[in-house]
C-alpha cells in the first residue's frame, strides 16, 4: 500500500497504467511499421524505372497523372534485386525474435523494447548517407540491422501486456496494440507520399521516421513500468484491480526454465504457427508490394500511392478496433468460447482478403474497383487481431512471450521469401504476373485457416506452471496433484474476495 509523498504522487496519475503501457505499446509497433515499410514506397523513386514491352493488359496514365517519380531513380536494381532488398529486413527480424521473447518473459519487457527501437531508429536516420555511398549491399546491410532490432519488438510489447491486461480486457487491450500495425502503415504511407512528392530526393522519409522514433524512446522509458510491482507510484486501486482480475493469468515473475518441449510440440502452437505462416504472407505481401503494385501496374502518381496505399491499412486498423469490442463482449457474455471466437476471427482475417484481392487481380485498370477490393479485403484481416494475435497471451501468460517470438519469428520467414519470390514471378510487372502472386496467397490463406481450425484453442495450457509439469515429468503425482490443488485455491480465494468486494459496492450503491 502507498504512503506519504508516493500515495499523493500516485493521485496525478489519473490514466490507468495499463492503458498507458498499451498505448505506448501501439506506437511502437506503429513507429516499427512506418520504418519497416519506409522503403516500400521509397524504392520506387530510389530506382531507375525498366522498360518492357507492351501488354493489352497494361494501364494506360491518365491526364494529369504521372506515374512513378518525377526524376528517374538513381539505382539501376533489377525486380529480383529490389525483392531481395526488400525482404533483407526479414532476415535481421526472425534472427532476434526468440531470443527477445526469452530475455523479455523472463526480465519484463521494457529494457528489450528500448533496445529494440533504438537500433531500429539509429540504423533508419543513417540509411541516407551510408546508401549514396556504399548503394545496394549497404541498403541491405543495414535493412538487416534495422530488422535484428524490429524483433524484439512484439516480444516485448507481448510480455509487456502480459504483465499488465487481464483477461477481461485483453481482446481490445491487445488490439489496440497490435494495431499500431496498421496506422504505422497508414502514416508511414501518407507521409512517405507527401514527403517524396515535395521534397527532391528520397532520403527525407529515413530521416524523419528515424527522428521521431527518438522522441517516443525518451518518453517510454520515462513513464512505463515492466510491471505493477515495479512502478512506484501506481495507485492501490489500480493495484488491487489487476491483482483480483489477473487471477490464474496472472504472469508468474520467478519462472526460470522455457518448457520448450512442451511449447514446441503443442497442437495449439503448431496451429498458432501455421496461421501466423499464413497472414504474413498476405499481409507482407500488401505491405511491402502494394505500393509497386500502384506504381508499375496502376501507374499512380508518387503521391497518389502514398493515399491509396493508406487506405486499406485505415480499413484493417478500423475493423480491428471494432472486433476488440466485440470479442470481449462475446467471451463475457460466454455466448461462445474463447476457442471458438479465436477461431473464427483467425478464419474470417484469411478467407475474406484472400477472396478480395483475387477479385482486386481480375478488375484491370479500373482503379477505383481495385482500390475498394483491396481496401475491403485488408478491412476483413482486421479480425485477426481478435483472433491469432491475442491467442498468444490466452495460452500461456508465464510464456507469452517467448510464444509470440516463436510465431512471430516464424512466420518472419515469409517475410524473407514473399517480396523474394513476388520479384520472381514479375520481371517485366505486368497485370498477369501480378494474379499469379494474389493466387499463391489465396492458397496460401486457405491452407493454413484449416490446420488453424482443427488444433487451435484459447485455454491456458498445462505448461504454463514449471513446478507441475517437472513433477509430471519425475512422476511424482502427489506433488503434481499438490500444485494443482494449491492452484485452484488460490482461484477460489480470488473468487471470494472478489464476490466480498462486489457485494460491499451493491452495498455502498443502496445507501446512497
Amino acid at each position: 500500500m502507498l504512503t506519504g509523498w508516493r500515495k499523493t504522487l500516485s493521485k496525478f496519475f489519473i490514466i490507468p497504467h495499463r492503458l498507458i503501457v498499451s498505448t505506448m505499446g501501439f506506437l511502437a509497433i506503429m513507429l516499427a511499421y512506418t520504418i519497416r515499410t519506409s522503403l516500400s514506397l521509397s524504392i520506387t523513386k530510389m530506382v531507375a524505372s525498366h522498360g518492357h514491352s507492351a501488354s493489352a493488359e497494361e494501364c494506360i496514365v491518365e491526364n494529369g497523372s504521372k506515374p512513378g517519380t518525377s526524376k528517374p531513380g538513381q539505382f539501376d536494381w533489377s525486380e529480383e534485386l529490389q525483392g531481395v532488398i526488400l525482404a533483407s529486413f526479414y532476415i535481421g527480424y526472425v534472427i532476434t525474435h526468440i531470443p527477445g521473447g526469452v530475455v523479455a518473459s523472463r526480465y519484463g519487457g521494457k529494457n528489450t523494447l528500448l533496445l529494440g527501437m533504438f537500433v531500429a531508429a539509429f540504423f533508419t536516420l543513417i540509411t541516407p548517407v551510408c546508401v549514396e555511398s556504399g548503394g545496394a549491399p549497404v541498403l541491405i546491410t543495414l535493412r538487416i540491422i534495422i530488422g535484428l532490432g524490429e524483433g524484439l519488438i512484439f516480444p516485448s510489447c507481448n510480455a509487456l501486456l502480459a504483465s499488465w491486461v487481464p483477461l477481461s480486457e485483453r481482446s481490445k487491450m491487445g488490439t489496440l496494440t497490435y494495431s499500431g500495425a496498421q496506422i504505422g502503415s497508414i502514416f508511414g504511407s501518407l507521409v512517405s507520399g507527401s514527403l517524396l512528392s515535395s521534397i527532391d530526393g528520397w532520403g527525407s522519409v529515413f530521416y524523419f521516421f528515424g527522428g521521431i522514433s527518438f522522441i517516443w524512446i525518451v518518453v517510454f522509458a520515462l513513464i512505463c513500468y515492466k510491471d505493477p510491482d515495479s512502478h512506484p507510484f501506481l495507485s492501490d486501486k489500480e493495484k488491487e484491480y489487476l491483482k483480483n482480475e489477473m487471477g490464474e493469468y496472472e504472469r508468474d515473475k520467478e519462472v526460470k526454465a522455457v518448457p520448450w518441449r512442451q511449447i514446441l510440440s503443442s497442437p495449439a502452437v503448431i496451429a498458432l504457427i501455421f496461421a501466423q505462416l499464413g497472414h504474413n504472407w498476405g499481409f507482407f505481401i500488401m505491405v511491402t508490394d502494394l505500393p509497386k503494385y500502384m506504381n508499375d501496374v496502376l501507374k499512380f502518381s508518387i503521391k497518389e500511392n502514398g493515399f491509396y496505399n493508406a487506405l486499406p491499412f485505415l480499413a484493417m486498423f478500423i475493423v480491428a478496433q471494432l472486433t476488440g469490442f466485440v470479442s470481449d463482449f462475446i467471451i463475457s457474455k460466454k455466448y461462445m468460447s474463447i476457442t471458438n471466437v479465436r477461431k473464427f476471427f483467425t478464419i474470417f482475417a484469411a478467407v475474406g482478403p484472400g477472396c478480395f484481392i483475387i477479385g482486386a487481380s481480375y478488375a484491370g485498370c479500373d482503379k477505383t474497383l481495385v482500390v475498394v477490393l483491396f481496401t475491403i479485403g485488408m478491412g476483413c484481416m482486421g479480425t485477426f487481431y481478435s483472433g491469432l494475435k491475442v491467442n498468444n497471451l490466452d495460452l500461456a501468460p508465464n510464456y507469452a512471450g517467448v510464444i509470440m517470438a516463436i510465431t512471430n519469428g516464424v512466420g518472419g520467414f515469409n517475410g524473407i521469401l514473399a517480396p523474394y519470390i513476388v520479384g520472381v514471378l514479375t520481371p517485366n510487372s505486368l497485370m498477369k504476373e501480378w494474379r499469379v502472386v494474389f493466387w499463391t496467397a489465396f492458397v496460401i490463406f486457405a491452407l493454413t485457416s484449416v490446420i488453424y481450425g482443427i488444433w487451435a484453442s484459447g485455454e491456458m495450457q498445462p505448461w504454463n506452471n514449471p513446478e507441475k509439469i517437472t513433477a509430471e515429468e519425475d512422476g511424482d503425482e502427489k506433488k503434481a496433484k499438490a500444485v494443482e490443488q494449491s492452484e485452484q485455491k488460490e482461484d477460489n480465494e480470488k473468487k471470494v474476495e472478489n464476490d466480498q468486494t462486489d457485494d460491499k459496492n451493491d452495498e455502498l450503491k443502496l445507501k446512497e
